[in-house]
């Protein structure tokens, strides 16, 4: 496969570089990390409305950019590289497509509509409290009713839960499991009943909460779509999302890899800079290869979102697999590269170990989704990974 970006294409990614690279420096990255909502919220404020980037890959009927899972993959690519703090990856990246995918029509053209003028942050609470990824994983129940249904239960790893304005909750039905009585529901933020417990992550720059759900009642227009049917739409949308957590690991691994080789020509050891060592060369050609590979794992992947739906499932396991390996290894190649100042905490280096470790698990581990790989090629036998 030949894959190169078009003109338009090109522009986005300048564009957006160009912009990261003023707004998003590590002092103002860090300054956000500081703040209440955790984020800089000017910066997406402009990335949302003045940019337009919220509507990216939503359709034009909806008010969005019509544009695909390519254009969009390039803007996670460059917030990777820069580590940008923001409600972004959950209300553009997973809740939009998991709208698309559920919704009634009069659903999607209010939220579709609201989240591409950058007018609500939505969090998606798609797991259970352990947070197993997939459908598999849900445990909160939505109990059918007459007036009002009833959402109990609990999920975890919720991205941005303590700064969101609507709030999308993916329910089962009592004895239910894997795709089957999977319902969606659209809450506001505040609603009577929802408690959100935010934690410590291991990443700093992407905030996660518990919510537990305590008897709320659901009108039935609040559900996306029809009761207990979105399974598997839920299942598809989440495939773009894994797809979008990889183009964000790919430009992290990018970052590791120009940091380290700017250092390796700087740093002077023995009269010689340490990138002229044939040790230090050969890891550096290691990194350079795996980045590679992962850049074509990424853009084959987001091709397939766009053209070759059959083939999603399979393409977004590759991609999530390989770039999240490669930002790992990445990652923690320029902290041993870097020496003493690459282990402290003035260096950039451990922000970009630890969105390492966090995205690989978010979605689905590497070992997951190779698990999930070889049974959709009809290879796997043994149990499924956990996570």
């Amino acid at each position: 496969m030949q894959f190169a970006f078009t003109q338009e294409q090109q522009l986005i990614q300048e564009s957006a570089r160009a912009f990261l690279d003023k707004s998003a420096s590590s002092e103002r990255v860090r300054a956000a990390l500081q703040t209440e909502a955790g984020y800089d919220q000017s910066l997406w404020h402009a990335m949302a409305r003045e940019m337009g980037w919220a509507g990216t890959a939503i359709p034009s009927a909806y008010g969005g950019a019509g544009l695909g899972m390519v254009e969009l993959a390039i803007l996670q690519y460059e917030q990777g590289r820069r580590l940008a703090p923001s409600p972004f990856f959950s209300t553009v990246c997973l809740a939009a497509p998991i709208v698309m995918a559920v919704a009634h029509e009069w659903q999607k053209a209010e939220l579709l509509g609201r989240i591409a003028r950058g007018e609500i942050r939505v969090a998606a609470a798609i797991t259970g409290a352990s947070g197993v990824p997939g459908c598999e994983g849900i445990t909160a129940e939505l109990q059918r009713g007459g007036r009002h249904h009833q959402l109990t239960g609990q999920s975890g790893f919720v991205i941005h839960a303590h700064a969101c304005d609507r709030m999308l909750v993916a329910a089962r039905a009592p004895g239910t499991v894997g795709t089957e009585g999977i319902s969606l529901v659209c809450l506001d933020a505040g609603t009577r009943g929802v408690s959100v417990d935010e934690r410590v992550m291991l990443d700093l720059t992407r905030r996660m909460a518990r919510v537990d759900f305590d008897a709320v009642e659901i009108v039935p227009d609040a559900v996306l779509g029809e009761l207990e049917a979105a399974g598997d739409a839920l299942e598809s949308a989440l495939q773009r999302a894994r797809i979008a957590l990889a183009a964000e690991a790919v430009g992290g691994a990018e970052w590791a890899l120009d940091a380290t080789c700017a250092y390796a020509r700087q740093r002077i050891q023995f009269g010689r800079p340490i990138g002229s060592f044939q040790a230090v060369k050969h890891q550096l050609a290691d990194m350079k290869v795996r980045l590679e590979a992962a850049k074509s794992a990424l853009w084959y992947s987001a091709c397939v979102a766009d053209e070759l739906d059959a083939e999603l499932a399979e393409a977004a396991a590759i991609a999530k697999a390989c770039c999240c390996d490669a930002f790992y290894r990445c990652a923690a190649d320029a902290i041993q590269l870097h020496g003493g100042i690459g282990f402290t905490w003035e260096h950039d280096a451990h922000l970009y170990f630890k969105r390492a470790r966090a995205v690989s698990s978010l979605l689905g581990s590497p070992s997951w989704q190779r698990e999930r790989l070889a049974r959709l090629m009809g290879l796997g036998t043994g149990a499924a990974p956990a996570f």
